[in-house]
């Protein structure tokens, strides 16, 4: 077969402002990860933080607190149509390809668990699979059922809520294995943290993966109706987005401290929190596309490019960073530092990771893990090192 068939996407041909915003997602993931081991284990009742914890946390909460892993979860269902379009006009069986894509994907993602219980790419793998039942389906198909699932969400978190759940408590009693010296232990944490603070707790089992195939839809629809394409062209449209999405913010944070106030009893059935984490997350989305259409900040956009190109291979590296600094195994940090240290740490391994994204990719086609998981995907060897000009 032709190798031209398995080359990577041309600088050329990639789209720049996706790269841009998984890589402010996955800022936002590495801090709020980090920010984690701040509070896992903490005792919230003595706990008395001062002014700049209280002001850190607020913050964290209204701009990364699940903004970072919805976003993440759009650009996924972008990324799963361009690709299976790309597959498709290189000759493969989209729908084989994309299913073997997504078991190895899911191999990783036991990999990952180890290392960090708070593992996003088992999810990814899951509902990837069902995402090949809308590949043939229109933008109009796509984002009615988004809506749909949009309304529905309030009232399944409000169900789920209601449920006798002791996941996240089992979990708890997991925290001895990551104090452990040995990594083994370490890693059975990872694993039966993951197993039990996703996979059997009820809010993350089934409110949470809503909201992600959700995402996902939009980001299929996305693709479908061109937005990407000549992106410096849709200023207009991402204003609009950008407004609307910052109205809805304003309006249900008003909403929710008014209702709080009058104790709606109503709202214990259904819940719209995910409503107010979507408007916020499309509201920094496309704030950051303006001002990348806008010509602004433009070294800051290219350090998020880069890194966006090592997505998983970054994602990776943070968590075992983060095993090395926090588990017994490493320096056994976990949650005895003041939260500046976990948010500084986080920045300072992000930014090591751009240069060191931007170095790789100078001298290779793809980040180590995405070269390991393309060539696991379309079961041929691949060549890493670039062709010289």
């Amino acid at each position: 077969m032709d190798n031209k068939r398995y080359q990577p996407i041309q600088p050329n041909q990639r789209t720049v402002i996706v790269d841009i915003l998984r890589g402010w997602a996955l800022l936002g993931v590495v801090l709020m990860n980090y920010y984690d081991f701040f509070t896992l284990g903490r005792n919230w009742e003595t706990f008395k933080p001062d002014a700049f914890t209280n002001i850190a946390m607020y913050i964290i909460s209204i701009v990364f607190a699940a903004k970072s892993w919805t976003l993440l979860s759009v650009l996924f269902g972008y990324g799963f149509a361009v690709l299976m379009n790309n597959v498709k006009g290189k000759g493969h069986n989209p729908y084989g390809f994309f299913a073997g894509r997504m078991f190895w994907l899911l191999v990783l993602a036991v990999i990952n668990s180890a290392l960090f219980f708070g593992d996003i790419l088992k999810d990814y793998a899951v509902l990837g699979f069902l995402m090949l039942c809308f590949y043939k389906s229109s933008a109009k198909t796509t984002f009615r059922l988004s809506i749909v699932l949009l309304v529905a969400l309030p009232a399944i978190v409000g169900y789920v809520g209601s449920l006798k759940d002791t996941g996240w408590i089992q979990m708890e009693k997991q925290f001895p294995l990551y104090h452990s010296n040995n990594l083994i232990d370490v890693f059975w944490f990872g694993l039966k943290g993951t197993y039990f603070a996703q996979m059997m707790s009820k809010p993350y089992l089934y409110a949470v993966h809503v909201a992600m195939f959700i995402c996902f839809l939009w980001g299929f629809t996305l693709y479908k109706i061109n937005f990407f394409d000549d992106f410096s062209t849709k200023i207009k449209q991402v204003k609009r987005v950008f407004w609307i999405s910052l109205s809805v913010t304003v309006f249900l944070t008003a909403f929710f401290m008014v209702t709080q106030k009058l104790g709606w009893a109503f709202l214990t059935y259904y819940r719209m929190r995910y409503w107010l984490i979507f408007a916020t997350m499309l509201t920094i989305g496309s704030g950051i596309c303006w001002l990348y259409i806008s010509g602004k900040l433009k070294s800051f956009f290219a350090s998020l490019a880069v890194f966006g190109k090592m997505t998983l291979t970054n994602y990776m590296t943070q968590n075992l960073i983060g095993l090395l600094v926090f588990s017994g195994f490493g320096l056994g940090f976990w949650n005895t530092k003041p939260i500046w240290f976990y948010l500084l740490l986080a920045i300072l391994v992000y930014t090591i990771q751009v240069y060191f994204s931007r170095w790789w990719l100078s001298k290779y086609n793809y980040g180590p893990v995405e070269w390991v998981w393309r060539q696991l995907s379309y079961r041929k060897s691949l060549p890493l090192t670039r062709l010289k000009d």
